[in-house]
């Protein structure tokens, strides 16, 4: 049972118990699927995260409240991207939205707003070691794009930098240890600035969307898809897997929601683009280049143009 989407990990996990499969067990892709879950593993690891409470009892969250600095962020504990995250900026919002929940109060966590960058690190992980990863960092954050609009960019971060060295290890240490022995992961962390320090957001078993599959791919020559079915194949087979041969270039995508259904993208023809994203009312492309810095600045240029050309924006769902 090989669960390809957000939405399918719980299913999955279920399938495999009932059925005594290997793979992930309900407890255990918990730990990439549940926000709750994954903090409070990853916090008893010695991982840094935000500072968070579960939405259970009245008078935890009232402590909480007290001893945490606001604003917070009320997240569902189980969903893909940022839908459905509210910024609560003072006690009695909190209350509001928890009586607008009624039952459902319980599928949510209370969390410390962070102000940083947003990184995401994708992995292949094989026999409980990760064999293969790739860091990028975000331009505007996810969360902003989706509930106030905009473009969204990421690009591949300088191989030299603290960035690139210090989340690569993180990574390295946690996306096995949470319980993924074979299987891909796609990780966010933020770099506080207040500290300087990161942290980390949230993980998922699967391949991360938003086309990010295509970016790493223009940055490394590896599939993520590719990897994760020669990676079950082996498995099954009881074969080896070896790891992917790669290269080390540079790539960004940037992508926004667009006014008409077809935009056409094709007067950005600089050498480095290499896609033109294909997805119904939206406006995209993925470059690539020898230096980091040549994506940075494609970047900047293209987000602007997108922004006069193509963005369009709609409520969250």
């Amino acid at each position: 049972v090989i669960a390809l989407g957000e939405f399918d990990q719980e299913a999955g996990a279920a399938l495999r118990e009932h059925m005594r499969l290997p793979g992930l067990n309900i407890s255990t892709a918990a730990r990439y699927r549940d926000k709750l879950a994954m903090r409070t593993s990853a916090r008893e690891m010695g991982f840094r995260v935000p500072e968070f409470c579960r939405v259970l009892n009245y008078d935890e969250l009232r402590g909480y409240m007290e001893r945490v600095t606001g604003p917070w962020l009320l997240k569902p504990r189980a969903g893909a991207s940022t839908l459905g995250i509210r910024r609560i900026e003072e006690p009695d919002q909190l209350w509001h939205n928890l009586e607008e929940l009624g039952d459902r109060q319980s599928r949510f966590l209370l969390e410390q707003f962070v102000h940083g960058d947003i990184f995401h690190v994708d992995s292949i992980v094989s026999l409980g070691r990760v064999v293969f990863s790739v860091v990028h960092q975000n331009g505007k954050p996810p969360m902003d794009v989706m509930q106030q609009g905009g473009v969204f960019t990421t690009r591949t971060v300088d191989r030299a930098s603290r960035d690139w060295l210090d989340l690569t290890a993180i990574n390295a240490s946690l996306a096995p240890s949470l319980g993924m022995k074979s299987g891909v992961t796609h990780a966010e962390f933020i770099r506080s600035r207040q500290d300087g320090e990161y942290y980390f957001l949230e993980i998922a078993a699967r391949v991360g969307g938003a086309f990010i599959a295509d970016l790493v791919e223009a940055a490394t020559a590896v599939n993520l898809w590719r990897e994760w079915a020669r990676l079950e194949v082996a498995d099954l087979r009881g074969e080896t897997y070896r790891e992917p041969k790669y290269r080390e270039l540079y790539a960004g995508s940037v992508l926004c929601l667009a006014k008409t259904e077809e935009p056409d993208t094709t007067e950005f023809d600089a050498p480095e683009v290499v896609k033109h994203v294909k997805k119904s009312h939206h406006a995209g492309l993925i470059v690539r280049s020898a230096m980091h810095l040549r994506v940075k600045s494609l970047l900047e240029q293209y987000s602007a143009d997108f922004t006069d050309k193509f963005l369009t924006t709609m409520p969250a769902p």
